[in-house]
């Protein structure tokens, strides 16, 4: 048995029999509370003012005694649907949601009890995660920032559920989350990435929207993905994860946002999210994934290339729906004191994920600021996301939804050619001045700064100082900000065209 696996054995041993503060009050508990004393629940994800994704099974799923049989019936059909608690308590139907629409009603029977959710809509349902440039709210770049957005955001079909923050050292089985209405108050206290792309979907989609945000800022990749799989194919973290025991033994295994947790405990710690945050979201349906993360994680891009498309794949076999849309931000320009190991590379770790199915890329080198790792425009990011799923999900294919992708080079004589992907609306440069953060190598590997010019749907690249060039770097520092886009006004990710060990 590996180190790993003793310590999961151990810590689901100390968890059964733990009875710290923290796990008789954490809300977490509440599904596993309630099934000891045979009272109906429905799970805490499923509240008033909900969205269900609509025009397909959706699962919903709670505790009553053993052996009991539940009863849901929606009040947009005659139909009921029925399950029958198994011998933990636990029960779970799925119930057909027809086309958008609402306000609904749901009753849950159990025989001798009824639980009812009012005020459901249905409609299209979206999974907002990451760390800070995510969890960051509108009120947090202060009021007056988006004042004008703020003041139109009283739209009653869009609904806003917040995930509780809370570290968790075994998976947890439910989240008492909380829904409520968009208002100008509401949305200032939601993220504001999601915030902008809910309601550029409202706007064009016309129907009820429904965003979960699950996010902590400073929080690492390996934070999201479950055990097993970090267990399986990341023995790296195996040393880290052996903390877990000690911490259990001594505290507990949950900790919400707000108390101290144990020393080597937060939210960097393998699984730690994915088992508070994510699996107890599980099976409930919705369209698709928003995610924007990476800074935690830029000291080991390497790394990155197989934790985040190994995490994607976590999430969407967990789920079983699919390769469902998982939409994603690449790192903005920031000038990290890691240098001079670029913050560059982990922004091609998150382009090379692109290889899996059904995924797509923002790219933010025009709205970053090399001097906060939070910038404000958070509008351009968020409405960059609904352009992808606009076209992608929802038909519009009329749309230009991404910058510029590189896709190869050619050398010629004393220039590199570099050709792209993506060009529906041709090369530019976005402040209309000449190409920046452009370099370029000979044999030696020694980059310097070299001229861009745009010549059709290619840039030649070239400088003086290089007669034989090799390869050609662009916007490579950590920080740098460049100007190159398309005619839409999308950005161009950095890249390189050579493969050079990481330095």
């Amino acid at each position: 048995m590996s180190r790993l696996s003793f310590l999961l054995a151990f810590v689901m041993a100390i968890t059964c029999t733990a009875t710290s503060a923290q796990q008789a009050t954490s809300l977490q508990n509440t599904a596993a509370a309630k099934s000891t004393d045979n009272a109906l629940t429905v799970a805490g994800l499923f509240k008033d003012h909900m969205v269900l994704q609509r025009e397909c099974d959706a699962a919903i799923w709670g505790t009553v005694e053993a052996g009991r049989t539940v009863v849901v019936a929606p009040s947009w059909t005659h139909d009921t649907f029925t399950a029958t608690a198994n011998e933990h308590g636990h029960w779970r139907t799925s119930i057909k949601t027809p086309a958008a629409g609402g306000p609904f009603r749901i009753d849950v029977n159990s025989g001798s009890e009824t639980k009812q959710l009012s005020d459901v809509l249905i409609g299209e349902v979206w999974i907002c995660s990451g760390q800070s440039n995510m969890q960051w709210k509108l009120r947090g770049f202060g009021v007056d920032h988006f004042k004008e957005d703020v003041q139109k955001a009283t739209i009653s079909t869009i609904r806003f559920c917040d995930v509780p923050q809370v570290l968790a050292l075994n998976g947890q089985d439910d989240v008492n989350a909380r829904w409520t209405v968009c208002s100008p108050e509401t949305a200032l206290n939601f993220s504001a990435v999601a915030y902008f792309f809910g309601s550029r979907l409202h706007q064009e989609l016309d129907v009820p929207i429904g965003l979960i945000s699950t996010n902590w800022g400073g929080s690492s990749a390996e934070a999201w993905t479950s055990p097993e799989v970090l267990q399986r194919d990341f023995p790296e973290f195996n040393e880290q994860s052996a903390t877990y025991g000690a911490i259990a033994e001594q505290s507990g295994t949950l900790f919400s946002r707000g108390q101290k947790p144990p020393k080597g405990l937060n939210q960097r710690s393998p699984s730690v999210l994915f088992n508070a945050m994510i699996r107890p979201l599980v099976p409930f349906a919705f369209r698709g994934v928003i995610w924007y993360q990476g800074e935690s994680n830029v000291t080991h891009p390497e790394q990155y290339r197989r934790l985040f498309p190994a995490m994607i794949r976590d999430w969407r076999t967990r789920w079983g729906r699919g390769n469902f849309p998982f939409y994603f931000v690449q790192i903005a320009p920031f000038a990290y004191k890691q240098e001079p190991v670029s913050a560059a590379f982990l922004r091609e770790a998150q382009m090379m994920s692109l290889s899996e199915p059904n995924t797509a890329m923002v790219v933010t080198m025009d709205v970053g600021n090399p001097t906060n790792i939070h910038p404000k425009p958070k509008k351009p990011v968020g409405q960059r996301l609904a352009l992808l799923a606009l076209k992608h999900d929802y038909g519009r294919t009329d749309l230009v939804a991404s910058g510029p992708i590189y896709s190869g080079y050619s050398v010629e004589q004393d220039a590199i050619r570099i050709h792209f992907g993506e060009l529906e609306s041709g090369l530019a440069s976005r402040d209309g001045k000449p190409l920046t953060h452009f370099t370029i190598a000979g044999a030696d590997r020694t980059f310097v700064d070299a001229s861009a010019v745009i010549d059709g749907d290619t840039i030649v690249v070239r400088s003086d100082q290089i007669t034989k060039p090799v390869a050609v770097r662009f916007g490579w520092g950590s920080g740098d900000m460049t100007n190159l886009s398309n005619q839409a006004g999308l950005p161009a990710s950095s890249f390189r065209t050579d493969d050079w060990p990481i330095r």
